[in-house]
């Protein structure tokens, strides 16, 4: 799954400066999340930023019905600095 989104995606995040990180799956209180890790190598990315960028995955992961039915929702945010 992390290579198919990589790949639908990448290409529309060019215009704001973000590439992914890390795509995995987490399990908090029973629910499976997808987790979507932007990173930059322009510099700090801003709330503002990562909330446009996620309309764009958003929709075409929704598009592409990317998700396995169990996974409840998709958490994308910014990797923290500093981290490997």
């Amino acid at each position: 799954m992390k290579e198919k989104i990589i790949d639908l995606v990448s290409d529309h995040l060019g215009e704001f400066q973000v590439y992914i990180d890390d795509v995995f799956v987490s399990v908090e209180e029973g629910k499976k999340i997808l987790n979507i890790v932007l990173d930059s190598n322009v510099g700090i990315i801003d709330l503002n930023l990562i909330t446009e960028a996620s309309r764009v995955i958003n929709q075409i992961i929704d598009k592409n019905n990317v998700l396995d039915d169990d996974i409840y929702e998709v958490d994308i945010y910014s990797k923290e600095k500093g981290e490997d």
